[in-house]
């Protein structure tokens, strides 16, 4: 595991974005980053998900997070704007940005892929997470010290088989990050790193895995030390870096 302690107020002041927050390892980043004094915004298209997210984080007596119902497999480029607009107005700036949502979509040989599958994939798992990071950038460069999370996999790291659009989806997330951290290096305050979880206890693990005993994988809270580095002042200056949370 990746070997990192963080102090209790790391994230104080801080606004940070979760993708996919309503479930899963989003869910547990969004109270993690709420735990470490951040404002969270929990976005994600289930809204009685995000919703239970949020109740936890008001529960624990962290500070309050905000809900944002928004489908990345629909959306158009003109909610963005309206997003982005929304936050600027709210917050005034974005200290952080955490891409989690994924979608994995069939496992099957390239040949037997269909062009509707890889591109629902792509849609998520790509267009989504670029037009949410072109768009948030500005309010990103206004922080002080901003950081954008990619969730990456080993799968896109390395080719394997049967993992067709999902593989494809995440060495794009991996060339996105790198494109980005080139571009900010040194002319932003924005740094911008990606994570590959591992086998975690999910239920888009389970889908890939179904035959697998899930309690032999940790849990998403567990992998948390490398997601409160990366989103913290103590990763200042680390830019371009591809992360593994275990």
């Amino acid at each position: 595991m990746f070997d990192y302690s963080a102090r209790p107020e790391l994230l104080k002041d801080r606004v940070i974005l979760v993708t996919g927050a309503g479930r899963g390892i989003g869910a547990a980043a969004a109270k993690t980053y709420a735990a470490h004094g951040a404002t969270v915004l929990l976005l994600g298209k289930t809204e009685a998900n995000l919703t239970q997210v949020y109740d936890e984080i008001e529960a624990a007596g962290h500070p309050q997070p905000a809900v944002i119902p928004f489908n990345l497999e629909t959306a158009l480029p003109h909610q963005y704007d309206e997003l982005a607009a929304m936050i600027e107005t709210e917050f005034g700036h974005l200290d952080g940005l955490l891409h989690n949502a994924s979608i994995i979509g069939p496992r099957t040989p390239i040949e037997q892929l269909s062009g509707e599958n890889f591109m629902r994939v792509m849609q998520v798992n790509v267009n989504a997470m670029f037009m949410l990071t072109s768009t948030l950038l500005p309010l990103l460069k206004l922080s002080q010290d901003a950081s954008v999370v990619f969730t990456s996999s080993s799968v896109g790291r390395k080719g394997r088989a049967y993992w067709g659009a999902y593989g494809v989806s995440k060495f794009a997330t991996e060339g996105l990050m790198q494109t980005l951290a080139d571009e900010v290096d040194t002319v932003a305050p924005v740094r911008s790193n990606s994570i590959n979880p591992g086998a975690t206890r999910t239920s888009m693990r389970a889908q890939a895995y179904p035959g697998e005993n899930p309690l032999s994988n940790p849990t998403p809270e567990e992998i948390m030390p490398v997601y409160l580095y990366l989103m913290g002042p103590d990763s200042t200056g680390i830019n371009g870096q591809a992360f593994n949370a275990q």
